[in-house]
């Protein structure tokens, strides 16, 4: 039998269409409710995240990010993981404190270790198993998948001479670096981050710590501060994560599973090669614009500060489930690397 052109255009047609509904039914789609734009460094890490995971499945898995506000408020991501209503969020780590307190330690340890510890402890000790027993409760699976270095110590005002210059300063800090600060008569809060420069032009606090340069430059307080203080002391690394709603990730296979958190390995190590450089260069670029004076701490005031910080560990040692479990696995990793330092080192 003879058959037409019109018949086996329409027959190859059909075959295509067949095709494409199941690529299309094999494509695993994934909301992500950011917690930051798109367009700072901390956004960005969410964005490389879905990139890659794109390119590690050819397209198998397409996670879609999503700016603050379009799928649920900012500080309302976590409820949204937890009850499904979106599939995933890129956050924070210490955004979650009042529900899980135990993040404090991942999102803003005080004098605590460098990037390079924290990372292998998360990946390599016991740092994602502490962190994953904590969100089992919430019924959210997240992975670590970005950190920045230590913090900047915060735009001022006025000048911190002494310990005693924190007293009835009104600032804008987040995490256990604030519960220090009250201890010396500062009046702190957590103010989202798009809402800190309003704050400080409006007079509603004198000070704010935010993040890293090559973030701080993005929302401007350099125009409108007179100091720049380092070091980060209430902030010596911070986390950020991919929560997912555990029927979610419970319904990739393993291999998709596999493929996300290697996505999110691949995504650590950019976030650490970028982070030097980039908050140098942001570093040079906000002296340039503005003028403003970086300044570092006293010795006497950072050696005042971790005095207050060890009072407050002593709290959450007695206070907050698994702090001290935890704290004690990272001083053990941290140890390791101290003794390796101390052997290579060339002084």
């Amino acid at each position: 039998m003879k058959i037409k052109p019109l018949a086996l255009a329409f027959a190859s047609a059909a075959a295509l269409s067949v095709c494409a509904s199941v690529a299309m039914a094999q494509t695993k789609r994934m909301d992500v409710a950011s917690v930051f734009g798109t367009n700072m460094f901390l956004g960005q890490g969410a964005v490389h995240l879905a990139d890659e995971l794109r390119t590690i499945t050819d397209g198998a898995i397409n996670m879609r990010v999503y700016e603050p506000g379009d799928l649920v408020p900012p500080f309302e991501v976590f409820n949204a993981v937890s009850t499904g209503a979106v599939d995933a969020g890129w956050d924070w780590i210490g955004y979650w404190a009042g529900t899980v307190p135990l993040v404090n330690m991942y999102g803003s340890l005080p004098f605590g270790p460098s990037a390079e510890v924290m990372a292998s402890w998360m990946w390599s000790g016991d740092g994602a198993k502490y962190l994953q027993q904590a969100y089992d409760p919430y019924n959210v699976k997240v992975l670590a998948c970005f950190i920045s270095p230590q913090e900047t110590g915060g735009f001022y005002n006025k000048p911190i001479n002494t310990i005693g210059d924190f007293d009835g300063l009104r600032m804008r800090i987040s995490g256990l670096g604030a519960r220090v600060l009250n201890q010396f008569g500062a009046s702190t809060q957590l103010i989202p981050g798009g809402e800190i420069y309003l704050a400080l032009e409006r007079g509603r606090i004198d000070a704010a710590e935010f993040s890293v340069p090559s973030v701080d430059e993005s929302t401007g307080l350099q125009e409108i501060t007179q100091y720049y203080y380092f070091p980060g002391w209430h902030q010596s690394t911070s986390w950020f994560s991919l929560m997912m709603n555990k029927n979610v990730w419970n319904g990739l296979t393993a291999t998709q599973q596999a493929q996300v958190e290697t996505a999110c390995r691949s995504t650590l190590q950019w976030s650490m090669a970028q982070a030097v450089p980039d908050q140098i260069n942001a570093l040079n670029r906000m002296q340039a614009a503005t003028g403003i004076e970086v300044r570092r701490f006293s010795d006497d005031v950072l050696q005042e500060l971790e005095s207050g910080w060890q009072k407050v560990l002593a709290e959450e040692f007695e206070n907050t489930p698994g702090f001290r479990e935890a704290y004690e696995s990272l001083m053990e990793h941290k140890a390791m690397f101290d003794q390796w330092y101390e052997l290579q080192e060339m002084n």
